[in-house]
């Protein structure tokens, strides 16, 4: 089953006290990033993150779940009616991840003078 925009719609609105909030579609899912770096999705209309260290220590009953069959497990964020909390646990689980790699992009450098 596909998400519905509907509900990704939903969840961009909870996380709406967030800058540089943004996703793709995927496979008829929805890839969650903040700041180029990805934290969660949109999966068969259930809001998923990493299983962070600090995602884990905010959500210690959250139950692990697949995005979809040969995943890895994710965190099933419940609580999705509270704005802060969405904002305080993207923002903590950001802090730990990744900077993105950027590809594509030839580094440019001076050999010569």
């Amino acid at each position: 089953m596909a998400s519905s925009k509907e509900y990704l719609s939903y969840i961009l609105d909870q996380l709406s006290l967030l800058d540089g909030i943004t996703h793709r579609a995927m496979m008829g899912e929805f890839i969650l990033y903040k700041d180029g770096k990805i934290f969660g999705g949109i999966y068969d209309d259930r809001f998923l993150v990493k299983p962070t260290k600090s995602a884990m220590e905010k959500m210690p009953k959250a139950p692990h779940e697949l995005p979809y069959e040969g995943a890895k497990e994710m965190l099933l964020v419940e609580d999705v009616d509270k704005c802060e909390f969405l904002r305080d646990l993207v923002t903590a689980m950001c802090e730990e991840l990744p900077e993105p790699i950027v590809r594509g992009k030839l580094l440019k450098t001076k050999f010569f003078t």
